[in-house]
């Protein structure tokens, strides 16, 4: 099986590192990008089936880079910057991202995000999420969840269903 070619679009070398190292366990197919112009320059040159994009890059605002993406491409682009503020999920929604990551945010700013978002994206919450706030946060109406203080030592088991086959 042939898994997805992911661009990684992020200037924080740890972050990059960490998305790389769990990109590269899971067996995945990447290139990265340090900055919005080298962005866009790989998404032309290489065609990925996937980028993940930071907002906040040094050159240019990873807005601008969904924005010029988006001019001659419908590849999915997933937002992964920590910024909480409600104007930049609405400028990457606006400019097309389809997936928008609540990075360590409250479950208040979650609530909030998930408003803002009003469906135009799916939403993904991370960090933050203990078992003491799960079903609280899987109230507030976010599309997946994802927690490495809940799972980190658990094996993986894919239970999306999209392997389900029916039996007769």
């Amino acid at each position: 099986m042939n898994k997805a070619y992911i661009l990684v679009v992020e200037d924080d070398l740890p972050v990059s590192n960490l998305i790389t190292t769990t990109l590269k366990a899971h067996e995945y197919r990447f290139i990265t990008a340090q900055n919005g112009n080298n962005a866009i320059l790989q998404a032309s040159s290489h065609n990925p089936d996937i980028i993940l994009l930071d907002l906040g890059l040094p050159d240019m605002d990873g807005v601008k880079v969904i924005e010029r993406i988006r001019s001659w491409s419908n590849v999915p682009i997933i937002v992964i910057s920590a910024r909480s503020e409600d104007r930049d999920k609405i400028d990457a929604l606006d400019a097309g991202a389809d997936i928008i990551m609540l990075d360590n945010m409250t479950p208040e700013e979650m609530t909030q995000a998930v408003k803002i978002i009003d469906g135009r994206a799916q939403t993904e919450c991370s960090g933050n999420v203990t078992k003491e706030n799960i079903q609280r946060i899987t109230e507030i109406g976010v599309d997946y969840v994802s927690s490495g203080a809940l799972t980190h030592s658990a094996p993986i088991l894919d239970i999306s269903l999209k392997h389900l086959q029916v039996i007769d």
